[in-house]
């Protein structure tokens, strides 16, 4: 069976998965960079979102790794496909990862606004989803066949499926950097009433791992 899944999802100390003023030049928000100082040197990052050699390994690479593991199809809002809002002004927008993405498979993106299918090389083929975020799963269970699904982001989409107790498995990369704004994973949240706990707890010097399950 599926699992709905949430990997590599960095954090800071104080909660915030995203820095204030998102932007074209700045898609993580100010500060959001330093949430991922942990991952970006791992071989995991390098090969396969970079195209790169090389690498770190160990811990961090680890659960780089473990991220791709058995994962059929992704879910993502459309603020992690890209800066556009609004209708789609044209279909020239195809995502932040230039012609091959790191997913290799279908990934479903949610938004108010339609749009064919994109095909892009490596296996990843974009379907929009306008009907929430059931809709969204519900098709992503299908086309994974067995394997699991991804949430990939961003922070809103996550708080979504946590809210509605959908998420299975939870990795948090906690990484110690102070935001003081953004966009905050938790807030108003009660994961323990939803039944999540710690099942794996790593700490690392740019990133304590925290796996929560239910």
């Amino acid at each position: 069976m599926s699992k709905l899944r949430v990997n590599c999802f960095s954090v800071s100390l104080d909660g915030f998965g995203a820095g204030p003023n998102q932007s074209v030049d700045d898609p993580l928000g100010e500060g959001g960079e330093t949430l991922h100082e942990w991952f970006v040197p791992t071989r995991t990052f390098q090969q396969m979102v970079l195209g790169n050699e090389g690498g770190t390994t160990g811990v961090d690479d680890d659960f780089a790794a473990r991220s791709f593991t058995n994962i059929g199809a992704w879910i993502m809002g459309r603020n992690m496909f890209g800066p556009i809002r609004g209708p789609w002004p044209d279909e020239n927008w195809k995502g932040w990862w230039g012609d091959n993405p790191p997913y290799h498979c279908p990934a479903f993106v949610l938004t108010h606004h339609e749009r064919a299918p994109v095909t892009m090389a490596g296996g990843t083929v974009f379907h929009f989803v306008t009907d929430g975020i059931e809709a969204a799963l519900e098709r992503a269970v299908q086309a994974a066949n067995g394997k699991d699904v991804r949430v990939g982001g961003g922070v809103a989409t996550v708080r979504q499926y946590l809210r509605a107790g959908l998420i299975d498995e939870m990795h948090l990369a906690i990484s110690p950097v102070l935001l003081g704004s953004g966009e905050h994973l938790f807030a108003d949240i009660d994961t323990a009433s939803l039944g999540y706990r710690c099942t794996e707890h790593v700490p690392r010097q740019n990133a304590t791992h925290v796996v929560l399950t239910k």
